[in-house]
């Protein structure tokens, strides 16, 4: 990860290159939220780089595994925005975008933003919200911006939305669709902390019943740090063989015999780029396979679907990407 401890280059000098100063703001906001976060690692890296190439992130895990917590603490290290939306069975899309309101001393319409309006937003339970309201974040996850009412108002920068799901409890909620699951970057699956992780979190929290470990979390990068990171990671070197490695994992998921419905190419362009700036946090200026096979899973395990008959004997997702990633030779 990218602690100072097992970060890549972590021990080489600041060379005062992009590259450096990519992994140096990542490092930042790690340390930062690993204040109050035990583990996780992989989840923090993976919405480092969704927050750092403009994508959302879905996450996925049981009750009470800092699902919320880990997307509050990622906007307050960022000196932008945030706000939380609480998806119900009777939400309605104007109060996600929000409504024009008539103005008695104008006589005219002004439109009143809603919620989405931010820098960071959490989606709590997004699965909890019918389909009508799911289909308001269609147009503001792709294209960033909201159309209502005849006019289009833009997204600040950078735009950034967090959904939690709870994958046990499904009584009273809605299936994403599949083209919303696809705005996804990555959909990240929170796991139960290990044994000495979880004594770290009795150590750490047991005399701070108020939270105040988290309101000691400051912001550490500003919206321009990320528009500069986001500039250096388009420009981090892909090589032609790497880019049609990424062809080739993705080509593979539309002809697999396990999967009914293969990733579109929105997923290889996931891919590049989460490779790309994986390899700019860890002070690189060029992509190496590694890099790819670290960003695939998560890349992909919303963005296809194992057969009826596969989904009945028990297969995950996950155990048919990496057997595709195993498949697939690897440039040299």
């Amino acid at each position: 990860m990218l602690n100072e401890e097992n970060a890549p280059f972590a021990n080489d000098p600041m060379t005062g290159s992009d590259a450096s100063l990519v992994r140096e703001y990542a490092i930042r906001v790690q340390e930062a939220i690993q204040q109050v976060i035990v583990g996780q690692q992989d989840a923090i890296e993976q919405m480092l780089i969704a927050l750092m190439t403009g994508g959302h992130v879905l996450i996925e895990g049981v009750p009470g595994i800092a699902k919320t917590l880990m997307a509050r603490l990622l906007a307050r290290t960022v000196a932008a925005g945030f706000s939380r939306i609480q998806f119900t069975p009777d939400l309605m899309p104007a109060d996600v975008l929000g409504t024009p309101v008539f103005n008695l001393k104008t006589s005219e319409f002004h439109f009143k933003p809603g919620p989405i309006f931010s820098n960071v937003v959490l989606i709590d339970e997004i699965n909890r919200a019918p389909a009508k309201t799911q289909s308001a974040l269609f147009e503001v996850m792709e294209e960033r911006q909201a159309s209502i009412d005849g006019h289009t108002y833009p997204m600040a920068s950078p735009f950034m939305v967090v959904a939690t799901q709870n994958p046990i409890e499904q009584e009273g909620t809605y299936r994403l669709p599949e083209a919303q699951l696809d705005r996804f970057l990555f959909r990240i699956l929170l796991e139960y902390p290990n044994l000495e992780e979880e004594k770290a979190i009795l150590r750490r929290f047991h005399n701070d019943f108020e939270g105040r470990a988290m309101q000691k979390i400051q912001a550490v990068i500003t919206p321009q740090d990320i528009a500069e990171c986001r500039r250096h990671i388009e420009q981090t070197h892909i090589s032609d063989d790497l880019l049609d490695y990424i062809a080739a994992l993705v080509h593979q998921t539309r002809h697999h015999p396990d999967l009914f419905l293969g990733a579109s190419p929105r997923a290889s362009l996931a891919i590049t780029r989460s490779a790309k700036a994986l390899a700019a946090m860890a002070g690189r200026n060029f992509v190496t396979p590694d890099d790819i096979r670290a960003v695939t899973v998560p890349a992909l395990n919303h963005r296809i679907l194992l057969t009826p008959e596969r989904e009945m004997e028990g297969y995950r997702i996950q155990q048919v990407i990496e057997d595709i990633v195993r498949s697939v030779p690897v440039p040299r």
